[in-house]
């Protein structure tokens, strides 16, 4: 392909591991609110979309669904830094594409600062130009709007970016965007579960495979 000026990353499941903590997390406050059980599927079925609106794969009832988030963000919040790690080979990776001159940028459906928080304790918050949270963007995955909004910070136009994730919502949004993606296999997502709902330009199964697709192995 040919080298792209940026590349925008979704953040779980794609640049830091936290599916055991997103489980955890969602086990608990479901138990607590619910006194419900729900298989590991159900759970993290709705993974890459905002927080607060998973929970209404859990209730219908708004007053329950503002419960589960609230007992989900308090408990994760105690959990959080000692379950979170940087998937292998992104360190490499970013550093590639930052000494070829590829600007970098987060877009996530995780609120702004949590993000942050987390990149940071992963040594990695300082590879990007800005972080796209939920609460920065009145549009969110899978719509196009949030990763417009990245192409717009860089002043690039969204055919010149390509935007990894591991969910299909990040391929729908980067789709309806403009920009060519990379489906990354190693995140909560499995490449069946992806593409059934939307084939990325290009797929990865590890960082160095997606290293080679952006030109910088």
């Amino acid at each position: 392909m040919a080298r792209a000026k940026a590349v925008l990353f979704d953040n779980d499941g794609t640049l830091v591991d936290t599916a055991e903590l997103l489980l955890k997390t969602f086990r608990y406050a479901t138990r607590a609110v619910l006194n419900r059980e729900f298989t590991d599927e159900q759970l993290m079925r709705g993974v890459g979309i905002p927080l607060a609106d998973q929970m209404y794969d859990f209730t219908d009832d708004p007053v329950e669904a503002e419960e589960l988030l609230r007992v989900y963000r308090a408990y994760n919040k105690t959990i959080h830094d000692e379950m979170i790690s940087v998937f292998p080979g992104i360190p490499e990776l970013l550093l590639a594409l930052e000494r070829a001159g590829i600007r970098l940028g987060v877009v996530t459906s995780k609120r702004h600062d949590v993000c942050q928080h987390g990149l940071e304790i992963c040594g990695i918050a300082d590879r990007f130009e800005f972080v796209v949270g939920s609460d920065d963007c009145s549009e969110h995955k899978p719509k196009p709007g949030p990763v417009l909004y990245g192409c717009e910070l860089l002043g690039i136009d969204p055919s010149e970016a390509v935007y990894v994730g591991d969910s299909p919502y990040d391929i729908l949004a980067g789709r309806a965007a403009g920009v060519r993606t990379l489906g990354v296999t190693w995140g909560v997502f499995s490449r069946r579960q992806i593409a059934e709902a939307a084939e990325p330009t290009f797929w990865a199964h590890d960082a160095a495979e997606a290293a080679r697709i952006l030109g910088v192995s």
